[in-house]
């Protein structure tokens, strides 16, 4: 398959073309076991309580070229390591790369010096030397690693981890599968930053053709297409503009496999199988769905909700889903996860005979983004002479939305305003504070202001908007447990997620981190955080070592997660107990947004901020 998703026959491919990241064997360090198997079967597990993982150099070949990865044991993604809850887990891991390295416990919840993010848990890990990692194991479900060094999970150092529950299960299973998404490039990382430093739009495949313009105006008429062409041309802004990296560089993964010939699990016809969904990617959000097969979603990164089904679901960057779906013939079908951009896929097949191929469906439309992903209020959209010429990396939308339907008002609906209601807007139902702007947003390092930014909770994202599936809205996650921490909360940090897309800068609050303070948590404080978000890209936002318990609208089963996405132009709160002393990252899990989107956070008994 080339970079485009568009299918090459298996006989085009050499053996060698064909080992797809499993790679050859390499010299390895004491005890360290090759993590090398079937190809389209992806990486190897590992169980136990102890682990000898080694870091280093691996060579791969996705695309016909050789290419260097950074890899766990030889193994592209890395081998699966499985846990149990309530055992005490050792990772002695070993760095045999020129550069400093480290391994980061994506939403494990324990010690800060544990966390594994050079300058704020500890210095890295030296090359030649010997990390040693040993905390206990206070959670169950599906979760991550990956590195915090440079860019090098962009290089394929990332795997599964795959905690077994203590207690039984709430839901019943017979097979058990992780299905982990990822992007590749033959570019270096460093490239690839470089390229979009000097033009944010290089990997831009989306732009408009004469063929979207005669579609427009067969749609909307000549005068609505002209002057809706109009406008953006005087914003100087693209409707389309989703992805800073596309397939243009990127060839999609599954489970370390592309999507010729893709990754392949088995069943026998009538099982319930449990899939593990997790976008260990560095830039690319996917739509997830397998046609003709139903999923009933039944955890959010690694936490149990109250099942939902659906017919697909956006997965962020950094997110994990679990679903148990349940094939009831013995045909094959397609696990299929298309780029946002529309400009890839990756894929796999479930069938009970190996030498079945799902049939492949078609790239969906180009999204399209709408005045609503601007954080423009109805008012400015009736505004033909609104001035918005200062805002940058924008969009709209021909997708016709239903703006009462997807939340643009206040999570749970209007609030009540009674003797129990806070200042701070009750529990589980987000804030009530009005968005204000700081000084520090004012200067080049921003181009964009989100004037009315909403709750888009019910809004499944452009290119899902009413297209006849059943998609999954953050309003659909309710915890299947009680809320563990009922308080209200004592503060709200409201923090507004900003950039200039056109010379590539991100920040928070308009400061990047290199010139940013350390956001300040009390111990044991109950604080909200609302994220604005004055850009029109998605981000991913994940906060180290505490739950984001996300508000949707019912404070009793508030649905806990360690990555939250913020949609473009809109707006997200939630819940965090400060009960994690140390230092911690929180940032965007955008690889090449994260340099400049990144706060670190104090627990202490200090000042708060």
């Amino acid at each position: 398959m080339n970079r485009l998703g568009k299918i090459i026959a298996p006989s085009a491919y050499s053996r060698r073309e064909f080992v797809l990241g499993a790679t050859a064997l390499f010299s390895l360090p004491w005890g360290v076991r090759a993590a090398v198997g079937d190809p389209r079967n992806g990486p190897v597990e590992l169980t136990g309580n102890r682990f000898d993982l080694a870091i280093g150099y691996q060579t791969v070949n996705f695309t016909g070229k050789e290419r260097i990865a950074t890899t766990v044991n030889g193994s592209l993604p890395a081998p699966t390591l499985r846990w149990r809850e309530g055992e005490r887990v050792i990772l002695r891991v070993r760095n045999d790369l020129a550069h400093d390295s480290s391994i980061h416990w994506h939403g494990m919840i324990l010690p800060a010096n544990m966390d594994g993010v050079p300058g704020l848990s500890f210095a890295g890990i030296r090359p030649g030397s010997t990390h040693h990692y040993e905390f206990d194991v206070r959670q169950n479900g599906t979760y991550w690693f990956h590195s915090h060094s440079g860019f090098q999970e962009q290089t394929g150092l990332y795997g599964a981890i795959v905690i077994d529950a203590a207690d039984p299960e709430p839901f019943a299973y017979d097979r058990d599968y992780v299905v982990m998404l990822s992007d590749w490039s033959d570019e270096s990382p460093e490239r690839i930053y470089r390229r979009l430093k000097a033009n944010s739009e290089y990997y831009s495949q989306t732009e408009r053709s004469v063929a979207d313009l005669t579609r427009e105006i067969r749609a909307k008429g000549i005068a609505a297409t002209w002057q809706d062409r109009k406008m953006w041309n005087r914003m100087r802004m693209s409707d389309r503009d989703l992805s800073d990296v596309s397939g243009l560089t990127y060839t999609f993964l599954m489970n370390g496999v592309t999507p010729e010939p893709g990754w392949f699990g088995s069943f026998r016809p009538g099982e319930k199988i449990r899939l593990r969904i997790i976008n260990g990617s560095a830039m690319t959000f996917f739509d997830f769905r397998i046609p003709g097969l139903k999923m009933t979603v039944v955890a959010a990164d690694g936490q149990n909700v109250e099942p939902v089904t659906v017919d697909e679901f956006r997965i962020g960057v950094a997110e994990t889903y679990d679903v148990i779906v349940e094939p009831l013939s013995d045909m094959a079908y397609t696990l299929f996860a298309q780029a946002i951009d529309r400009s890839g896929f990756a894929r796999g097949t479930l069938a009970a005979d190996p030498t079945l191929v799902g049939p492949v469906p078609a790239l969906d439309s180009i999204p399209q983004l709408n005045h609503g992903d601007m954080g423009m209020s109805m008012a400015m959209m009736g505004h033909a002479g609104h001035d918005m010429s200062a805002m940058d990396h924008p969009a709209t939308s021909a997708e016709t939305v239903d703006h009462a339907a997807m939340g643009h008002a206040m999570p749970g609906g209007t609030p009540v305003h009674d003797a129990q209601t806070t200042s701070l807007g009750l529990a589980g139902n987000g804030s009530n504070a009005a968005v204000a702007h700081p000084d520090s947003e004012k200067g080049p390092q921003v181009t964009m202001q989100a004037q009315d930014p909403q709750f888009h909770l019910d809004d499944p994202g452009p290119g899902l908007r009413n297209n006849g599936r059943r998609v999954l809205v953050y309003r659909d996650l309710q915890n299947l447990y009680p809320t563990s921490d009922p308080r209200q909360p004592e503060r709200e940090l409201q923090l507004h997620l900003t950039g200039n897309m056109r010379r590539y800068m991100w920040s928070i609050d308009g400061i990047k981190y290199s010139e940013s303070e350390p956001l300040q948590f009390r111990t044991g404080e109950r604080l909200r955080i609302t994220f604005v978000n004055d850009t029109m890209m998605y981000h991913p936002m994940h906060l180290h070592g505490m739950w984001s318990e996300l508000e949707t609208g019912d404070a009793a089963r508030v649905p806990r997660k360690h990555t939250i996405n913020v949609p473009p132009g809109g707006k997200v709160s939630y819940l965090v107990t400060a009960d994690a002393p140390g230092q911690w990252a929180y940032h965007c899990h955008m690889l090449y947004h994260m340099p400049g989107m990144f706060r670190a956070v104090h627990v202490g008994d200090g000042e708060t901020s």
